[in-house]
């Protein structure tokens, strides 16, 4: 019988194989045993789960339940990286992305409208003009620059503001907070400090909202009667805080990974119709969305393994996205793979109600970077890139890059994204 996996310290999240590569722990992991046994540094006992097929099943399985009110869940302690057990927390009202039918339908179906394949069409043309007055702002400044304040972190925070009706006046507030609240290894008081600034301030705006709706998601939301306050304060933290931190991350992760790969690069530049499935290869090969919780509802066999009833489940998506037996040479960038079926965005009920948003913005924004700037490269050597192995979502805190103040390209020539 094979060992029970212990883990002293917590997840082995070190990125010692490059700073787009699962840990090496985690690839042996899986290759060993994709479905582990695992034990907290409190004693408590889990399950690690990397293999492809075993975390696909997992998320399409909602007797694996996303509920924190029924499991025990981990959280940072004071000591970095030694994640302690608490009491279950009580559901927060809302956070539809920590439900289960029947809660989690009622929710999401009445934000289903607002994210449809046909809504977000409509809004390209807008979204790729968001882009492309990013990029003239960042022309005018004198290389280098951080890509990461001046392009990736800008774009979905307009773009989801616009749709939110949140004020982008405001953005300090909110993406200073929402970083905060992404820390991993901080005292639960510091985090808890962050998540109530962010939700006082989105309280106070939605309850404008309720007294007088303007044309934005939230005063759509806000005329429904049968959402409360806290309803909709908590649906709203969810979709600020994923509408801009995840997509400003594959902008700039993204970007970094592909000067790292001069190769796919210049493929991409000679052959924009390649921007789709490098967007999907993107996603795959970065998953900066990485580490989810699940707790068994009962006993459920899993990849040759059972799970009792009680678990707490640690699903790897960059580990499933790596995984050799659903993807050839998974660990290289290849820019011509079909990657969809990639697990970054999810599967099951709680694949991501935004994905076609923010495959729009990647593909407007990578397409406008590249375009703009054809001789743009790292300004540091890329070994002193300040990577965000301390943050909750995977990516660069700065990414200063440099280009030759000779690049003309023209700014009207945008092609169709589509």
């Amino acid at each position: 019988m094979t060992e029970t996996v212990a883990i002293p310290y917590g997840l082995p999240m070190e990125r010692d194989a490059g700073p787009f590569d699962p840990p090496r722990q985690i690839t042996r992991l899986r290759e060993a045993r994709p479905v582990s046994p695992m034990v907290f540094p409190d004693g408590h006992e889990g399950w690690l789960v990397t293999g492809y097929d075993a975390v696909r099943q997992l998320m399409a399985d909602t007797r694996f339940s996303s509920r924190q009110d029924i499991g025990v869940l981990h959280v940072p302690y004071e000591t970095p990286g030694m994640p302690v057990a608490t009491a279950p927390s009580p559901q927060v009202p809302g956070l539809f992305i920590a439900m289960d039918p029947p809660d989690h339908t009622r929710l999401r179906r009445k934000l289903t409208g607002a994210f449809t394949v046909k809504r977000m069409k409509q809004l390209e043309d807008h979204i790729v003009d968001v882009a492309e007055r990013q990029l003239a702002e960042m022309a005018r400044l004198t290389p280098p620059v951080d890509l990461v304040r001046e392009f990736a972190l800008p774009v979905p925070s307009l773009v989801i503001c616009e749709l939110l009706g949140v004020p982008y006046a405001d953005r300090e507030n909110f993406q200073v907070n929402s970083a905060k609240f992404l820390v991993k290894d901080q005292p639960l008081d510091e985090k808890m400090a962050a998540y109530s600034a962010l939700t006082t301030y989105l309280a106070e705006l939605v309850t404008r909202k309720r007294a007088a709706p303007g044309e934005d998601i939230l005063s759509d939301l806000a005329r429904d009667d049968d959402l409360t306050i806290e309803e909709l304060t908590g649906a709203a933290f969810l979709l600020l805080l994923a509408g801009h931190e995840t997509t400003a991350n594959m902008l700039a992760l993204g970007a970094f990974a592909l000067l790292e790969n001069p190769e796919q690069l210049a493929e991409l530049r000679a052959d924009p119709d390649l921007l789709p499935d490098a967007v999907e290869e993107l996603l795959r090969y970065l998953s900066v969305a990485d580490i989810f919780y699940r707790y068994a509802t009962e006993d459920i066999e899993l990849g040759g393994e059972t799970i009792p009833k009680g678990s707490t489940v640690v699903v790897s998506l960059l580990a499933a996205n790596r995984d050799p037996r659903r993807f050839d040479n998974p660990d290289t960038l290849d820019i011509r793979r079909k990657a969809r079926g990639h697990l970054s965005l999810g599967h099951g009920v709680h694949l991501c109600l935004g994905q076609q948003l923010a495959r729009i913005e990647m593909r407007a924004g990578f397409e406008g970077l590249l375009r703009r700037f054809p001789t743009l490269g790292l300004a540091i050597p890329a070994g002193e890139v300040r990577l965000r192995t301390d943050m909750n979502i995977y990516g660069v805190h700065e990414l200063p890059v440099t280009w030759t103040k000779s690049d003309r390209a023209d700014p009207t020539s945008h092609r169709a994204i589509r």
